[in-house]
């Protein structure tokens, strides 16, 4: 079980950043509040890697590193766009399609074997997401701004379920701060290309935030990559629904976004998925 309680921990320390990075992105757009979410997320790796050694990826792994990053790059880009249009608990909640697809990019690319139990847990989270969805839906109209932000958590979710895959392919071939280091690195180097024609100063307040991210971030990737390395993507892929949980918590207290008696009725079942995922984990069925 340890690796699905450090997979947890690494869910929670991403949402509190989700939280986080969907204040600075408003304050100062979402390009600026990535940049320097990565800048300030590599300075903090730096001593971490300096310290465990130096790990340096050989060239089969470096492009691993490399893949995974053009993928976080988009999927960071298109989920925060949306997470400044619509509610922090709605923006996860469409993310959720991510693990269904995960499950058959696993296949596809690890040749893992989808277990019928698996596939019962995905299948208990998204008809969690689709009951929460149906509550938003029938209290009231989107704006087109709004239809923008769901186009582009569709979006994101798509990058997010290779990024899962990923996530558990870069952990079999190198270790936690490696990865954290590389990540942020690689990130930051993407995004610097666009610095001069996108990047908007951020004032002091603007600036805790996206260090909060980073380090929350940084903590998540630790933590993530940890667990990964540990268990079948399968295993733990439903361990993210219970991101919805904390996203509705940090976006109630920071945000003052409600949370409606649909959205606790979809969060059991999601975390009924997720007991039935865990269970599959301890007995291999």
């Amino acid at each position: 079980m340890l690796p699905v309680l450090s997979v947890c921990m690494g869910i929670v320390a991403f949402s509190a950043m989700d939280a986080a990075m969907k204040g600075a992105s408003i304050a100062i757009g979402v390009f600026s509040a990535l940049l320097f979410r990565y800048l300030i997320g590599t300075v903090l790796t730096f001593p971490i890697w300096f310290y465990a050694g130096r790990p340096l990826p050989d060239r089969s792994v470096l492009i691993v590193h490399v893949q995974r990053a053009a993928i976080v790059t988009a999927m960071a880009a298109l989920f925060f766009y949306g997470v400044v249009r619509v509610p922090l608990a709605e923006a996860v909640a469409l993310s959720f399609i991510a693990p269904i697809v995960a499950l058959y990019f696993a296949s596809l690319l690890l040749g893992e074997i989808i277990r019928p139990r698996a596939i019962v847990a995905a299948a208990m989270g998204i008809v969690g997401v689709l009951v929460i969805g149906a509550g938003r839906l029938g209290t009231g109209t989107y704006s087109s701004q709004a239809i923008e932000g769901v186009a582009a958590t569709l979006g994101s979710a798509m990058f997010y379920a290779l990024n899962l895959v990923f996530q558990r392919k870069q952990a079999l071939v190198a270790g936690p701060v490696e990865i954290a280091m590389f990540q942020n690195l690689i990130v930051a180097l993407i995004l610097l290309t666009f610095s001069p024609w996108l990047t908007v100063m951020p004032d002091a307040a603007s600036l805790h935030l996206t260090l909060v991210g980073a380090v929350l971030a940084t903590m998540a990737i630790l933590f993530l990559s940890w667990g990964y390395a540990r268990a079948e993507a399968q295993v733990l892929l439903p361990i993210e629904y219970t991101a919805f949980l904390w996203a509705a918590l940090f976006g109630w207290l920071q945000f003052g976004e409600e949370v409606g008696i649909t959205t606790v009725l979809g969060a059991v079942l999601i975390v009924i998925g997720c007991l039935i995922g865990a269970r599959n984990a301890k007995t291999g069925l």
